[in-house]
């Protein structure tokens, strides 16, 4: 999966000479924490709701009415743009983006072109169900989970097993966890307690929430 079929391709945006105000009202509207900066289709940069909030006046201002009013009518986005902010493009492997998001601990990432042009946006939100898609749960069958050596073939043997008992698989995924290699399979069976016999007949071990049971006591 590349970030670019994941995005979402329309996002609210701002230019640099949009009133406090209005950024204010559009990520209200929209619950957005940030809003995108650009200009002739180019990000310029983000503006935080958080920096919004602190630049609008608080109700303990001194100002009159008229002179609040006058003075909204002024304050522009343009001194809280954060302009170097971290993007990522749309032919990036998804599971990169999810990393950066990770590691800098992000919401969501800007999606641009080598210009610099605004594709879209992918947000944490996305992220997860890009996840929730990729372990085929949305497509029924039944999961099971294999606990195998980490070696060259262990994938192969296993999918054979499924394949000569005409069972079709779903999705794959692989997990580690204290070094041991788990991968979850989700099958189109309703059968699934002959396929884990299967399974253990030919040397595997299936795992389920039971094996860790200590760990989260």
């Amino acid at each position: 999966m590349y970030v670019g079929l994941a995005m979402r391709k329309h996002v609210p945006t701002i230019t640099s000479e949009t009133l406090l105000t209005k950024a204010d009202q559009m990520m209200e509207e929209n619950k957005l924490w940030i809003l995108l900066v650009v200009e002739d289709g180019i990000l310029k940069g983000s503006v935080s709701k958080e920096d919004v909030r602190s630049a609008l006046p608080s109700g303990a201002t001194t100002f009159s009415r008229h002179e609040l009013s006058y003075l909204l009518s002024k304050m522009t986005v343009k001194d809280l743009i954060r302009r170097d902010i971290p993007t990522v493009t749309p032919e990036m492997e998804i599971e990169v983006a999810a990393r950066i998001m990770y590691e800098r601990h992000l919401d969501g990432l800007a999606v641009v072109d080598g210009k610099s042009r605004l594709k879209g946006y992918i947000s944490r939100r996305i992220m997860l169900s890009v996840l929730v898609e990729g372990l085929g749960l949305d497509l029924g069958g039944c999961r099971i989970a294999v606990e195998a050596e980490d070696r060259k073939g262990v994938m192969a043997e296993i999918c054979g097993i499924f394949f000569n008992r005409g069972v079709n698989i779903l999705s794959t995924a692989t997990f580690f966890h204290d070094s041991k290699r788990m991968l979850i399979f989700r099958i189109q069976t309703d059968n699934g307690q002959d396929m884990e016999q299967a399974l253990r007949e030919a040397g595997y071990a299936i795992v389920g929430p039971e094996r860790f049971e200590r760990e989260w006591a």
